[in-house]
C-alpha cells in the first residue's frame, strides 16, 4: 500500500510540474507575442515606408544620356534605398498596365510616346515622412535646378502611411501592457498553487531548523529550470506562428534581423526566468511566515 500511495504521490507531482510548465509556457508565449509583435510591425513599418515612389522629372531639352549621369550622382546620396532610370518604354508600359502591350498603348497615342524618360526613386526609411520628402524635393531642385523640371510623389501616402502606423502602435502598445500584466498574474498564480501542495514540507524544514537560504535554493533552482524550459517551448510555439504568417501574408513579410532575433530569444528566457523566480521567491516567503496551523 506504501509503495502504491509513493507511485500515486509521484504520478501527481510530475504531472503538476507538467502543468506548471504548459500553464508558464503558454504565458511567455503570450508575452513573446506581444516582443514579437513590436519588432514585426518596425519590419513591416520599414517596408511599407521604402515602398513610398517619387518620380523626378526633366525639362524637355535633357537626353537619356544626360538624365543616366544624374541617375548616377543620385544613386550615392543617403536619402536613397532605391534610384532607377524609367525610359518612355517603360513608362508607357507602365502607364498601361499589365492588360496592355506597349503597341496597344502607341495606337492610342497615334504612334507617338507621349511620355519621357525619368527618374523613379524609393526613401530610406527615415527619409519617408512629411519633412524627409519635401526635403529631398528641395535638396534635388537645389542641386538640378537647371535640369529638373518637377519631383513628384503622392503626399497622401506619406502622410497616411506614417500616421497609420502611429495609432497602430498606440494602440498595439496599449493592448500590449495589459496582456502583460494579465500574463505575469497568471504565472504568479501558477507557481502559487504548484507550491501550495508543498506548504507542510516547506514548514517541516523550518521548524527542524533548516536556514531560510536552504529551504528557497532548491526551489529557486526548479524555477529557474521552469522558466528556461517553459520560454524555449513559448519560443518554439511563437516561431511556428511566424513562419506560418510569413506563407500566409503575400504584401508583406515578417522578418527580423539577428540582432532582432537575439533580443526575442533573450528577452523571452529572461523573463521567463525572472517570473518564475520572483514568484517563487514571493509564495516561499508567504509558506515560512505563516503559522503551522494556518497551513490547514
Amino acid at each position: 500500500m506504501t509503495s502504491r500511495a509513493e507511485e500515486y504521490t509521484k504520478k501527481g507531482l510530475r504531472s503538476s510540474y507538467a502543468s506548471t510548465i504548459i500553464g508558464i509556457s503558454l504565458v511567455l508565449f503570450m508575452i513573446g507575442l506581444v516582443l514579437g509583435g513590436v519588432l514585426a510591425l518596425r519590419s513591416i513599418e520599414k517596408q511599407a515606408k521604402e515602398s513610398l515612389q517619387g518620380d523626378i522629372f526633366f525639362k524637355s531639352e535633357l537626353n537619356d544620356a544626360d538624365i543616366k549621369q544624374i541617375e548616377q550622382q543620385l544613386k550615392s546620396w543617403h536619402e536613397f534605398s532605391n534610384v532607377y532610370f524609367v525610359s518612355p518604354e517603360r513608362a508607357i508600359q507602365e502607364f498601361g498596365g499589365a492588360g496592355q502591350s506597349e503597341k496597344e498603348m502607341l495606337d492610342l497615342f497615334k504612334g507617338e510616346n507621349p511620355l519621357p524618360a525619368t527618374i523613379g526613386f524609393q526613401p530610406k526609411e527615415q527619409y519617408a515622412t512629411k519633412s524627409g520628402m519635401k526635403g529631398i524635393e528641395s535638396k534635388l531642385l537645389s542641386k538640378f535646378s537647371e535640369e529638373i523640371d518637377e519631383v513628384n510623389y503622392d503626399k497622401s501616402s506619406v502622410e497616411n502611411v506614417n500616421l497609420g502606423f502611429k495609432q497602430f502602435a498606440l494602440l498595439f502598445l496599449s493592448v500590449a501592457l495589459l496582456l502583460i500584466i494579465i500574463a505575469v498574474a497568471m504565472i504568479n498564480n501558477t507557481i502559487r498553487l504548484s507550491l501550495y501542495s508543498k506548504r507542510f514540507t516547506i514548514k517541516t524544514m523550518q521548524l527542524v531548523g533548516a536556514t531560510s537560504g536552504h529551504i528557497r535554493w532548491p526551489f529557486l533552482k526548479k524555477a529557474i529550470l521552469q522558466g528556461i524550459v517553459s520560454a524555449l517551448i513559448g519560443l518554439a510555439l511563437l516561431l511556428t506562428l511566424f513562419y506560418a504568417l510569413n506563407n500566409v501574408l503575400e504584401t508583406f513579410q515578417i522578418t527580423y534581423s539577428l540582432a532582432s532575433f537575439i533580443v526575442l530569444i533573450t528577452a523571452q528566457i529572461g523573463l521567463g526566468i525572472f517570473i518564475t523566480l520572483i514568484s517563487t521567491w514571493f509564495a516561499l516567503n508567504k509558506y515560512l511566515r505563516m503559522k503551522l496551523d494556518d497551513l490547514y
